[in-house]
């Protein structure tokens, strides 16, 4: 929902490239990879939420939930926006698919791996951040959490594969010019319902990660990853 709600702000606040910035901040911000791939902002935005939402729902100390989430918003915003928007995660895509593209693969290869490239930075600063901030400790066994582990890990990466994939396709799909200009109402449609699409799986999976985790505390509760 933070996701989509900065689709609407975007649009309602008339935000472009038109828009006063600092010069350095506007410097940063808009550029190559701003255009192609407009959506990578609220991917940003789901981030930084989800580590917030995972922040709050820890049972661990105080003192590590915060130092967790901060860690956690930090690499997120390093990876995302450093030199420039886009970071290593956008970068990391356009480089895996532009080399696999210049190898004489088809461009739906190239893309599907350069969304792999880019869901796979994003979703190692989401899970250093989960990492981090930690939370009840399992009473199953090593091998079973590892198991475990590798799951969740497997098919958050696949989700979040699958939203790379939803978001790099937002030009073709009738989301823009922007940031070439403001949003009208139909392209605001559109970007809802891009995010919404692309993130709602891993949202699911979180959703469920925790549903279990919550069920495990009560004596004789089935696992849903059995």
């Amino acid at each position: 929902m933070a996701a989509v709600l900065a689709v609407c702000t975007a649009a309602l606040t008339g935000l472009s490239q038109a828009s006063a910035l600092p010069p350095e901040l506007a410097a940063r911000f808009y550029g190559f990879f701003l255009q192609q791939y407009p959506l990578f902002t609220f991917a940003l935005i789901y981030a930084l939420a989800r580590i917030v939402a995972m922040a709050a729902a820890s049972t661990a100390s105080l003192p590590r939930r915060i130092a967790g989430a901060s860690v956690g918003v930090a690499l997120v915003l390093v990876l995302g926006l450093y030199p420039t928007f886009g970071g290593l995660v956008l970068r990391a895509g356009f480089a895996t698919g532009g080399m696999t593209f210049l190898t004489y693969q088809p461009m739906s290869l190239a893309f599907a791996i350069g969304s792999a490239a880019s869901a796979f930075v994003f979703g190692a600063a989401l899970a250093v951040g989960a990492i981090l901030i930690g939370g009840r400790a399992s009473t199953a066994s090593w091998g079973r959490r590892l198991a475990t582990g590798f799951f969740r890990g497997g098919t958050g990466f696949l989700a979040l594969w699958f939203a790379f994939a939803v978001i790099g396709q937002a030009p073709t799909a009738g989301f823009g010019p922007w940031p070439r200009r403001a949003l009208s109402a139909g392209e605001t449609g559109v970007g809802m319902s891009l995010v919404l699409a692309a993130f709602l799986p891993h949202a699911i999976l979180v959703w469920l990660a925790l549903r279990d985790k919550s069920r495990r505390t009560k004596p004789g509760a089935p696992s849903i990853a059995a």
